[in-house]
């Protein structure tokens, strides 16, 4: 368990409830510094693989440990600035682009009320309207986020069957469907929230209650 992280348990419910201690928003010099290790770790990897190079070959190339190597490569130690010339050099690659990945631009989306984007999906031949409230490409956490609001309506089909890749979140704001996923069903009523893997058949059921609106965030690797 996190050292961050301590589980209570509550006497209503007997449920062990995570209780957080570290400030999630607070990013100081300690984080900043952290994330530019790992930054530069992914990168030192990264190219290391793309040369077709093992740790064990690169620590002969540089006189590096390989245990030492290994801490740099998943951000657990801040290389020296000698250390990254010395991996720079057997890389054939310069200084710095061990920090292109923190460098890179951070980018962000605001939709406002109202303006999302209505696509096409296989959902809309069902009568599943889909509108997208957001889209980051490319980044460097390598992760794709799409969030999406979906209407069902009277005239929606249920379709229990769609597939793809990802995790998906749904957050339910309106009415009351029966959600399939895997060959189980769920109850999903305003308030509730559903997290599955994506590859598996899903879809909304029965739509008990209309109309039914719930959003939809579907990650993925990009």
């Amino acid at each position: 368990m996190d050292k961050t992280e301590v589980h209570t348990m509550t006497e209503a419910e007997g449920l062990q409830v995570p209780v957080l201690k570290q400030d999630p928003h607070k990013v100081g010099a300690e984080q900043r510094e952290k994330v530019l290790e790992v930054a530069i770790g992914r990168e030192v990897k990264a190219v290391r693989k793309q040369q077709n190079i093992t740790v064990l070959e690169l620590s002969k190339k540089t006189g590096i440990s390989p245990g030492m190597l290994s801490k740099i490569e998943n951000g657990l130690t801040s290389p020296s600035l000698t250390t990254l010339q010395t991996l720079s050099e057997a890389l054939s690659v310069s200084l710095t682009s061990f920090f292109r990945r923190f460098e890179e631009q951070r980018s962000a989306v605001l939709v406002k009320a109202g303006s999302g984007l209505d696509v096409d999906r296989a959902g809309t031949r069902a009568g599943h309207q889909y509108n997208l409230l957001g889209h980051v490409g490319s980044n460097a956490s390598g992760v794709i986020v799409e969030p999406y609001l979906i209407e069902l309506t009277t005239e929606s089909d249920t379709f229990a069957t769609f597939q793809h890749d990802g995790i998906e979140f749904i957050y339910m704001l309106q009415g009351e469907v029966d959600y399939h996923h895997a060959g189980e069903v769920y109850n999903l009523e305003p308030g509730d929230s559903f997290t599955f893997d994506a590859d598996a058949p899903h879809g909304p059921g029965r739509l008990k209650k209309l109309p039914a609106r719930y959003l939809s965030i579907i990650t993925y690797p990009q």
